[in-house]
């Protein structure tokens, strides 16, 4: 029997409009803070959708990796980021960024603007002018909320650098990298880039409150960071590390692990992906494939 082809239409049609309500209807339900630390081997990469739906990415990885996590952690139909954050030009943060830049439109960028005589640093600076991106200078006590409604629950704090560095070369710039504080109700994160232990030293010094439940590891563990001090500050339940397997450098140091000693301690070469999912008073971890 030949099928009507008014019926197949209808049909289709209809199908497509239950997709829609399902679609619809998953937006009108209330969502926390997602925050994904994503397995990208040697370098960071974190992905961070506020409850208003504001997507951040911090850093983009070593390669373009980051655009295979994106492609499963974003709907098929989303081509676009509210913010992209590099927290200092090394490779291994940079480069994914200049995939996503090529493939997603992306609405703002902050970073230091530290000078970096490398050829991915020049590929960086030629995307973000091809793509004419609003561009921020990091520099504390900068601000970012994820909404006018209610600026207190959820927003993001520079707590490092304390100056201007745009255009500036400097030698160790792992010690430009931004820190940043997330707060969403009574939970908060810091991201700590690959800043050494004398940065540490300073944020403890300037006064910040570091106190956070979530502590991204600098340097994905290298012994020149992460000192018993700093961990002491920030009194973290859960610490995160991010680095490859096998990776050439030790990574993490052993001292580093000590150092965080009674702490839980996961790692993206060991979990994969780490999701944190957050209602502002308490969160769950999810890793692997989730």
């Amino acid at each position: 029997m030949k099928k009507n082809p008014v019926f197949i239409i209808l049909g289709t049609l209809f199908g497509l409009n239950i997709l829609a309500w399902i679609a619809i209807d998953g937006l009108s339900q209330p969502r926390g803070l997602e925050v994904t630390f994503f397995d990208v081997g040697q370098g960071d990469a974190i992905f961070i959708e506020t409850p208003q739906r504001h997507q951040i990415l911090i850093d983009g990885g070593p390669d373009s990796t980051i655009l295979e996590k994106l492609g499963k952690e974003m709907p098929f139909w989303d081509r676009s980021l509210d913010l992209i954050i590099l927290t200092h030009p090394d490779t291994d943060h940079l480069m994914g960024l200049i995939e996503v830049l090529k493939r997603y439109q992306v609405e703002k960028i902050l970073w230091t603007g530290v000078f970096k005589d490398t050829p991915e640093y020049q590929e960086w600076r030629a995307a973000i002018k091809k793509e004419k991106v609003t561009i921020f200078i990091a520099r504390t006590p900068q601000k970012i909320y994820c909404s006018r409604l209610n600026l207190e629950q959820c927003y993001l704090e520079v707590l490092w650098p304390n100056k201007i560095l745009e255009g500036k070369e400097i030698e160790k710039d792992d010690n430009t990298s931004i820190v940043m504080k997330l707060n969403f109700g009574q939970i908060s994160f810091l991201f700590t880039g690959d800043i050494y232990k004398s940065v540490e030293d300073e944020l403890i010094k300037l006064g910040f409150d570091l106190d956070s439940d979530i502590l991204k590891i600098s340097h994905h563990g290298s012994k020149t960071s992460t000192s018993k001090e700093f961990v002491k500050k920030v009194k973290p339940q859960l610490a995160i590390i991010s680095l490859a397997k096998d990776n050439p450098y030790g990574h993490p140091h052993q001292k580093v692990l000590e150092n965080l000693k009674g702490i839980k301690v996961l790692r993206t070469d060991f979990e994969g992906d780490i999701k944190i999912i957050s209602d502002g008073v308490k969160f769950k971890i999810k890793s692997g494939q989730f």
